[in-house]
C-alpha cells in the first residue's frame, strides 16, 4: 500500500511517501488511521486529516486493499 503525504503530514513522517509494512493488514480507512496514529502520534494533534483512496476522498468505512494508493491531506490555511 503506497501512501502519499502532503503539508504537515509530510513533515510529521519526514518523507513525501510512506509504505505500509507488508505484515500490516488494514481493511478500511479507520483501521489505517489507527495504525497511523499509533506509529506517528503527532497525527492525533491535527484538527482534521482527509484521506483519499485511489484519488477519491474516502470516509472511515471505505475499504482498502494492498494495491490502494492513499493520500493524506492535512488541514490547509491560506489567504
Amino acid at each position: 500500500m503506497k501512501i502519499k503525504l502532503f503539508g504537515i503530514a509530510r513533515e510529521i513522517v519526514g518523507s513525501a511517501e510512506l509504505k505500509l509494512p507488508d505484515e500490516v493488514e488494514v481493511k478500511n480507512v479507520q483501521e489505517f488511521k489507527e495504525w497511523l496514529f499509533e506509529n506517528y502520534p503527532k497525527f492525533a494533534s491535527l484538527k482534521s486529516l482527509a484521506v483519499a483512496v485511489n484519488q477519491e476522498y474516502a470516509d472511515d468505512h471505505s475499504p482498502l486493499d494492498q494495491n490502494a494508493e492513499i493520500a493524506l491531506i492535512p488541514p490547509v490555511s491560506g489567504g
